[in-house]
């Protein structure tokens, strides 16, 4: 299967817990990695901790399983964090706690595909309420040509962390929260819970993805040149979200913009205004948009600083230059991250300065 080449360069599931365990094992009790959860066809889900800061940051990759650029990138930050000693690795290691979760969805992983696999029948063994109740609006019967079923975990999420799924809510629909049915889904809401009791709050979660099109950068110093990666705060509807704030105070869009424009900074100054690991934007964002049920948005609720990474490109369609070249922007953009976080340089920008970064017409289109 991994000599076809939509897998080639790619990390498979069992090629990620043997890296993961083999971080851990050399990196002098630097790194922790953790199963916190187990999908439904078996496979562990782990967490890599490192890092003794205040600040804590999560970061998961690959909840839709084709969408592994930043496994790949992750797995080299925990890497680099478990045995550098040069005075940036010693600033992140003592300002920030960092728990990265490199592929929380390993069943729709190993299948190539968006989906991971849960049949309705598990669902309602799970939880019995929900029999006779129609499926979620976000459940499918197949997915990427394959006969099986499953979530789109990011629409599985939902702000109350402790919610219980209610026949009565079903089937929903794609702007409100989800319900927690996925095993995945769970693990990640629990060591996000987990985070809050130990340090009061979480300070940022990050979410890597990949955006598909190659679409071309309008405005800034790549204008008309193919976008790298795109950044995003939380989707959360008119007047940046102003609908939940009553229920869910904590909500702070500024924070969330000011933590993207810090990893948008970072990848500039790292590679140069004209390099094509720099050509970053912001990913679609009209004001209606409004998906509550994803991670970064009930994440957001609950007073996190939330950033959305969307990679150029499926991995299928990525060869290998396309392919380390993309890790790269990704890894620098989470360095980046942490060490904004670690020296409190995040906490000065201006969260009015994300709307600078060019988008890919969609903003332009729009007026």
């Amino acid at each position: 299967m991994f000599d076809d080449p939509q897998y080639t360069g790619w990390s498979s599931y069992e090629e990620v817990v043997a890296q993961l365990k083999r971080i851990e094992a050399t990196s002098g009790g630097r790194v922790d990695v953790e199963v916190v959860g187990q999908t439904k066809e078996g496979r562990d889900i782990h967490a890599g901790r490192v890092g003794t800061g205040d600040r804590v940051l999560m970061v998961q990759s690959a909840i839709h399983g084709n969408e592994r650029t930043g496994t790949e990138a992750l797995l080299a930050i925990l890497k680099d964090l478990a045995s550098g000693n040069d005075p940036d690795t010693t600033r992140a290691l003592e300002g920030v706690t960092l728990v990265a979760m490199p592929m929380v969805n390993p069943d729709g992983g190993e299948l190539n595909r968006r989906i991971n696999v849960v049949d309705w029948a598990d669902v309602v063994e799970d939880y019995p309420q929900l029999e006779g109740a129609p499926r979620a609006w976000y459940h499918s019967l197949r997915g990427d040509g394959i006969n099986l079923p499953g979530f789109d975990l990011n629409r599985d999420f939902n702000p109350d962390l402790d919610y219980v799924p209610q026949p009565g809510d079903l089937p929903g629909n794609q702007r409100d929260a989800g319900f927690f049915l996925s095993p995945e889904s769970r693990a990640i809401r629990d060591v996000y819970v987990d985070l809050q009791a130990e340090f009061g709050e979480v300070d940022a979660v990050v979410d890597l993805h990949h955006m598909g099109p190659c679409d071309a950068l309008t405005g800034g110093p790549q204008d008309g040149k193919p976008i790298s990666v795109s950044l995003d705060y939380p989707p959360l509807g008119v007047d940046d979200g102003a609908a939940y704030q009553q229920d869910w105070p904590l909500l702070d869009q500024d924070a969330s913009r000011r933590h993207a424009l810090a990893v948008a900074n970072g990848i500039q100054e790292a590679y140069g205004s004209q390099s094509p690991l720099a050509a970053v934007g912001r990913y679609y964002h009209p004001d209606e948009r409004e998906y509550a049920g994803q991670g970064r948005s009930a994440f957001a609720l609950n007073g996190s600083a939330t950033v959305l990474f969307e990679v150029r490109g499926q991995q299928d369609d990525l060869g290998q230059k396309l392919h380390g070249m993309l890790v790269r922007s990704v890894q620098t953009g989470v360095e980046s991250l942490i060490d904004a976080m670690a020296t409190g340089e995040v906490d000065t920008l201006d969260g009015d300065d994300f709307f600078e970064l060019p988008d890919y017409g969609w903003d332009t289109q729009a007026d």
